[in-house]
């Protein structure tokens, strides 16, 4: 059973940064992409960024967020930098993979969810 374990959320003033990371186990063959999503209370989850074949960012955080991985580890990060108000949110580490115990389709796995708030 694949699962995902998010870290690093928290309480930021504008203009800080912080470090989400994500750690997929359980059981995967491979992994296809990974990336992160938030949503606001009220409004639908949006692509915040992602990492397959190439890197592609909302872009309201072009320029401030970098998404990286490590594949020895199946763990994403996700550094936020000049953060923002509108950055408030609920962060979801999302993967797509193939599991061992079933290599004949990719599944999407998500994480729990790490809040980020941005206020002074």
């Amino acid at each position: 059973q694949v699962q995902l374990v998010e870290s690093g959320g928290g309480l930021v003033q504008p203009g800080g940064s912080l470090r989400l990371s994500c750690a997929a186990s359980g059981g995967i063959f491979s992994i296809n992409a990974m990336g992160w999503y938030r949503r606001v209370p009220g409004n639908e989850r949006e692509l915040v960024a992602v990492m397959s074949s190439d890197t592609n960012y909302a872009d309201s955080v072009k320029g401030r967020f970098t998404i990286s991985r490590d594949n020895a580890k199946n763990t994403v990060y996700l550094q936020m930098n000049s953060l923002k108000p509108e950055d408030t949110a609920l962060y979801y580490c999302n993967v797509r993979a193939v599991p061992e115990s079933s290599r004949w389709r990719v599944y999407t796995y998500w994480g729990q969810g790490t809040q980020v708030t941005v206020s002074s």
